[in-house]
């Protein structure tokens, strides 16, 4: 008999607070289990008589600067972070309580929401996980930026950054998931900006929030930070992690390895759009318990 991959929540209720970088203001969130089916929703707790409002894609009001989902004149922003927890931990269902319109930014990584999903406990259900799974490639390009999925035996994903500044200059990242690997290899790469950009969006009343404290901060060829960096690429890792968080609003976790170069919120939920569109390149089912071990033998 087929044992397929279950469906999974968290065993309790975990809680957390920090600034919203964009606005300066303290929020604080509480994640608790939900039933099979459920999927990722979040609820303003102090807008009360509003609906909750579902991580999928077609519920995103803005990626300018980060990835924003809205229902009903409520929003909640910056959402990637906790969202590439979710999908790195392979928790399926969740509902995300929060006191305001900004996630809160913590260091600027999603280790401290990977941190409280850890202890809070992974619980698996009955029900089993539905995969987009990948039969044809699916490409979207901006010039020099691509996305790109092509079929493959597990959720693989590369990432390629390329930036003049010699701090950064061309990275690439190539990532198989796991709720291990993501712990240990991307959850606590930070955002990154530089000094110029920082004082650009302050004169508009964005950025409030940002500080060495939750971002890796440039100015010209240096990195202000006093502890540096906390990988060598730690650049491409916090690209890859903003790309979990910005696909993990499909609603199902992805059988097929996609590669991005260059790519950024509005580029990745132009992906979604085409990959949703293009309905003869995947297939929606369950996927059996070391099936993809299997495939990879073969």
């Amino acid at each position: 008999m087929e044992k397929y991959y279950p469906q999974q929540t968290i065993e309790r209720a975990v809680s957390c607070a920090g600034i919203g970088v964009h606005s300066g203001k303290e929020t604080s969130i509480t994640i608790k289990p939900a039933p099979e089916n459920h999927g990722i929703r979040f609820r303003r707790i102090d807008l009360p008589g509003t609906s909750d409002i579902p991580a999928l894609f077609n519920m995103v009001v803005d990626t300018s600067l980060a990835t924003v989902i809205g229902s009903q004149g409520a929003i909640v922003s910056t959402i990637e972070h906790l969202m590439a927890s979710f999908t790195g931990l392979a928790i399926d269902n969740a509902l995300v309580e929060i006191n305001g319109y900004e996630m809160p930014i913590m260091d600027g990584s999603a280790r401290e929401f990977a941190k409280i999903l850890n202890q809070a406990g992974i619980l698996q259900q009955k029900r089993p996980r539905w995969f987009f799974v990948v039969t044809e490639p699916i490409t979207i390009q901006d010039n020099d930026k691509y996305v790109t999925v092509t079929p493959h035996s597990h959720f693989k994903i590369s990432c390629s950054i390329q930036f003049s500044n010699p701090v950064i200059g061309n990275q690439e990242l190539s990532f198989d998931l796991s709720p291990e690997n993501f712990t240990k290899d991307i959850c606590g790469a930070r955002t990154f900006g530089f000094v110029q950009d920082l004082q650009y969006l302050k004169m508009f009343s964005l950025g409030r929030g940002g500080s060495l404290d939750n971002a890796i901060v440039i100015d010209n060829n240096k990195i202000l930070n006093e502890s540096g960096l906390r990988y060598p690429d730690e650049f491409v890792r916090h690209k890859l992690l903003d790309c979990l968080g910005d696909f993990a609003l499909l609603g199902m976790p992805i059988l097929g390895h996609i590669k991005t170069h260059k790519s950024g919120h509005e580029l990745n939920h132009k992906f979604i759009n085409k990959f949703l569109s293009q309905k003869e390149s995947w297939e929606t089912r369950p996927v059996e318990i070391n099936k993809t071990v299997e495939m990879e033998r073969n």
